[in-house]
C-alpha cells in the first residue's frame, strides 16, 4: 500500500514499485486512486483495518506544508499515521517505510516540523519492522511544491532572493523511489532512520542557477529584496492558502528555509548502496525541452493570469452597479426596454460572482467555464440588442475575443499537479 500515492512522491514511488512487479494498492484523493480516502478524517485504526487486508508493506508518503482549510499538518502527520500504525500490528503488515522530513528530530520550527516528528516518534515506538526517510528538499522531472518553484523562479531574468536563507542538500526524486524501492525488500535494514540528504550543499541561488542554466538561459541579475516585501509575499501564500490554494510560498517554507536542510547521507549509502545524484547531473541527463521552458515561463504568470482575471470580473460588476449604472441601463434599455435595469443588475452581480469564485479554489474551475459562457452570452446580446458596437472605435464588442483567450489560458493551467 503506497499512501499519498497521488503526490509528487508517492506517485514517483508507486510507479518505481509497480516496475519490480509489486501490487500496489494505491490511498489518495484522486480518482484514479484504488482506495480514495480523506486522511484528515482516516484517525482511527477502523478506518484503515478494511483497507490492509493481503498487504506486507504500507509506505506512507503523505504531507502537507502548512495548515489551511483543505489541510491539517496534526490530522496528517500525527494522528492519522498513529492510527495507521496500530492498524498496521492489528493486521499484520510486515514492513513499515515512512516519509518524513530532513531535520525534524533536531527541534521543530513550525508545525510541519512538530508534527511529523510526532509521526515519528509513533512509529519508532511501534513493534512494526518500520525505516524512516527523512529526505531533504525533494526535486525531479516531475514539478510541484518546490521542484515547480524553482523552475518558476528560474524564468524570471531578475532573481529577488530573501535573506538569511539555509543551504540544501538537494536530493532527487529518482533516488527517493529508488531507496523506498530497495528497502521494500525482504531483508532489508529496519528500525532506523535514514537522512536522504544530496551530495550538493546548494544555496538558494545556486539551486536556481542551475535550472537557469539547465533551461538554456543566461545568469540572471540577483536582487537581495528588504525583509518587509519578502514577508509580505508569504503571507499572500497564506492567505492563498486560506483561498483552497497550494502555493509553495507560505510562511512555513520560509522558516523551514531559513533553517536549511542538511544532513548526513553516509547511513543511508550504507545501509542501500545507493549513490545519490547532484543536481547538475541529474539535470543533464534530461535536457530541459520546450515544455519544461514553456511551464517555468507560465509558473509565475499563473497566479498573476488568474489574479487578473478574477480582478476583471470584479470590477465590471461593481462598476455596473455604482459609477456606470445609469450608463449601462441606458445602453441594455434601447433593446430590453423594461427590463433592463434589472438585466444590469443581474449581469453584475453575476460577474460579481464570478470573481469570487475564481479566487475560491474549489470553485475556481466551475467559475472560469461560467465566465467562458457569459462572455459568449454579453458578445450574443450586444450582437442583437446594439449591433452598432461592432462599429465602435473603443472595440467593447471585439475585446471580448481577448477576453475568451485568457479565460481559456486560465482554463488549461489551473492544474496544480
Amino acid at each position: 500500500m503506497v499512501i499519498g500515492a497521488s503526490g509528487l512522491i508517492g506517485s514517483v514511488v508507486a510507479a518505481r514499485l509497480r516496475r519490480d512487479g509489486h501490487a500496489i494498492v494505491a490511498v489518495g484523493r484522486s480518482g484514479d486512486a484504488a482506495v480514495r480516502l480523506d486522511l484528515r478524517a482516516a484517525t482511527t485504526p477502523e478506518a484503515w483495518l478494511p483497507h490492509l487486508a493481503g498487504i506486507d508493506t504500507v509506505v506512507n508518503c503523505a504531507g502537507v506544508l502548512q495548515d489551511s482549510p483543505r489541510d491539517s499538518t496534526a490530522a496528517l502527520h500525527r494522528d492519522m499515521p498513529a492510527a495507521l500504525w496500530q492498524a498496521c500490528g492489528a493486521a499484520g503488515v510486515r514492513r513499515v517505510v515512512h516519509v518524513s522530513a530532513l531535520g525534524v528530530d533536531r527541534g521543530g520550527v513550525t508545525r510541519f516540523s512538530l508534527t511529523k516528528r510526532e509521526g515519528d516518534d509513533a512509529l519508532a515506538a511501534s513493534p512494526l519492522e518500520w525505516v524512516i526517510l527523512r529526505p531533504s528538499v525533494v526535486v525531479g522531472r516531475a514539478a510541484y511544491g518546490g521542484s515547480a518553484l524553482f523552475r518558476g523562479l528560474a524564468s524570471l531574468p531578475v532573481l529577488p532572493v530573501p535573506a538569511g536563507t539555509g543551504r540544501v542538500d538537494v536530493v532527487q526524486l529518482d533516488d527517493v523511489a529508488e531507496t523506498v524501492a530497495r528497502l521494500v525488500e525482504p531483508g532489508a535494514v529496519a528500525r532506523i532512520a535514514l537522512e536522504l540528504a544530496g551530495p550538493d550543499r546548494l544555496s538558494f541561488p545556486e539551486i536556481v542557477a542551475a535550472y537557469r542554466r539547465w533551461l538554456g538561459w543566461k545568469p540572471a541579475l540577483v536582487l537581495n529584496v528588504p525583509d518587509w516585501l519578502i514577508g509580505l509575499a508569504f503571507r499572500t501564500g497564506d492567505l492563498l492558502a486560506w483561498l483552497g490554494w497550494r502555493p509553495p510560498i507560505r510562511t512555513t517554507a520560509r522558516r523551514e528555509l531559513r533553517r536549511g536542510a542538511v544532513g548526513d547521507g553516509d547511513a543511508w549509502r550504507k545501509a542501500t548502496g545507493i549513490e545519490p545524484q547532484s543536481l547538475d547531473a541529474a539535470l543533464a541527463a534530461h535536457p530541459a525541452s520546450v515544455q519544461e521552458r514553456w511551464f517555468s515561463r507560465l509558473y509565475p504568470l499563473k497566479p498573476l493570469a488568474l489574479g487578473v482575471f478574477a480582478l476583471f470580473w470584479l470590477l465590471t460588476g461593481l462598476i455596473a452597479l455604482g459609477p456606470g449604472y445609469s450608463r449601462a441601463s441606458h445602453l441594455v434599455a434601447n433593446g430590453a426596454g423594461d427590463v433592463g435595469d434589472a438585466a444590469v443588475i443581474a449581469a453584475a452581480l453575476a460577474d460579481i460572482a464570478v470573481a469570487c469564485g475564481i479566487v475560491w479554489r474549489p470553485t475556481a474551475r466551475l467559475a472560469l467555464r461560467a465566465a467562458l459562457g457569459l462572455s459568449l452570452a454579453y458578445l450574443a446580446a450586444g450582437t442583437i440588442l446594439r449591433p452598432e458596437l461592432w462599429s465602435d472605435p473603443l472595440g467593447p464588442l471585439t475585446k471580448i475575443f481577448p477576453i475568451l483567450a485568457l479565460n481559456l489560458l486560465c482554463l488549461a493551467i489551473l492544474d496544480e499537479r
